[in-house]
């Protein structure tokens, strides 16, 4: 790679499995030390961060619940004290749910809106007091918030809301030269793809005219994108990743 984001910092939320890792791998290809969030994934995010460092990079692992707001300040005041500084954040930590209207499930109406909405507001309300000139939010929504399903409509609701968000704040945060973008991945491996009932996988094969799903390292090279100088004209966008898929 070639080395465009060398010298900065990038926090990656979610980053021990899935997109989220993958995004912190390519970052490190490109230059950055990573700070590695997990929640239950700790394996994976030490496999994370054990690449990161062969890659040349430095790295740092943090758990935290995200949609509990005081341990996200407790991430951010380790990253204060090490590695002291931060350039770049990526909200990629999700996670999904449905079912029929119903049968609503409240607990995981609340733990959807906890992780998917309450986490990145969390997140980058924090970030928002760190970053300075040339810094960087990226916001993960999906698919779901442009084609929702029968039974989507919680996920689908978080996933739009963070469209929203990107809007609202990079119009606050440009004054102080901070871009802020969402990357809406369609069905993608590694990642919540890999969880999804039997048939739903040849279902969004069919849905996309290349005849597959999207790869993790596809969505994580549009991030690197955004995250790089050569985006520092690209705020308040939402590039949708999804292979051309009508669903």
């Amino acid at each position: 790679m070639d080395g465009r984001l060398m010298g900065k910092v990038a926090l990656v939320t979610g980053a021990g499995r899935g997109i989220g890792q993958e995004i912190a791998l390519r970052l490190a290809s490109e230059g950055a030390d990573i700070i590695v969030h997990y929640s239950g994934s700790e394996a994976g995010a030490q496999e994370t961060a054990a690449a990161v460092r062969a890659a040349g990079r430095k790295a740092w692992t943090h758990r935290a619940d995200i949609a509990v707001r005081a341990e996200v300040q407790s991430l951010f005041a380790a990253i204060d004290a090490a590695p002291g500084r931060l350039d770049i954040v990526v909200n990629s930590a999700g996670v999904s749910g449905g079912g029929p209207l119903a049968d609503l499930d409240e607990e995981q109406f609340e733990w959807m809106l906890g992780v998917n909405l309450r986490g990145p507001l969390y997140v980058a309300s924090e970030a928002a007091k760190r970053l300075g000139e040339g810094g960087r939010i990226v916001n993960l929504s999906s698919t779901m918030a442009e084609f929702p399903m029968a039974g989507s409509g919680i996920y689908s609701a978080t996933k739009v809301a963070i469209q929203s968000f990107t809007e609202s704040w990079a119009k606050e945060l440009g004054r102080k030269g901070v871009t802020v973008n969402t990357v809406i991945p369609g069905a993608t491996t590694p990642g919540m793809m890999d969880n999804a009932p039997d048939g739903a996988r040849a279902f969004f094969e069919k849905a996309s005219p290349f005849g597959r799903i999207g790869r993790a390292e596809e969505i994580a090279s549009v991030v690197a994108f955004l995250a790089s100088p050569e985006a520092s004209w690209v705020s308040g966008a939402h590039i949708l990743a999804n292979g051309a898929a009508n669903t």
